[in-house]
């Protein structure tokens, strides 16, 4: 069950580093750490630390949170609305802060 943990924070790490661009030498030295640390974190062979997440999620430009949104990655079976909030939520990660607060403005204005 721990390795479970940490190979789902790991794919989270890798899915977040491809969807911004970077290399894992590149987030290693964003984040302040060598290439084949990242290398290893994303394969579960790493027990990373918090402060490490911490590094590596200002390293993304992510809050930390959402090192930990995985659901995506676990067997169980997700009902309809988590899948879709899944979905929006990755959509919304990737776009640029104006865009995001134009989508704030749209659902204010909605609801």
């Amino acid at each position: 069950m721990e390795a479970m943990v940490l190979k789902m924070v790991g794919q989270r790490i890798r899915d977040l580093r491809r969807q911004t661009g970077l290399s894992q030498e590149e987030l290693g030295e964003k984040a302040g750490f060598h290439f084949s640390y990242i290398g290893g974190v994303e394969r579960a062979e790493k027990n990373i630390t918090l402060v490490n997440l911490q590094k590596i999620a200002d390293a993304l430009g992510v809050p930390i949170n959402d090192l930990f949104v995985y659901s995506k990655y676990t067997s169980n079976k997700n009902n309809d609305k988590d899948n879709l909030l899944s979905s929006i939520h990755e959509k919304l990660i990737s776009m640029e802060k104006s865009d995001l607060r134009k989508v704030q403005l749209f659902l204010s204005d909605f609801f």
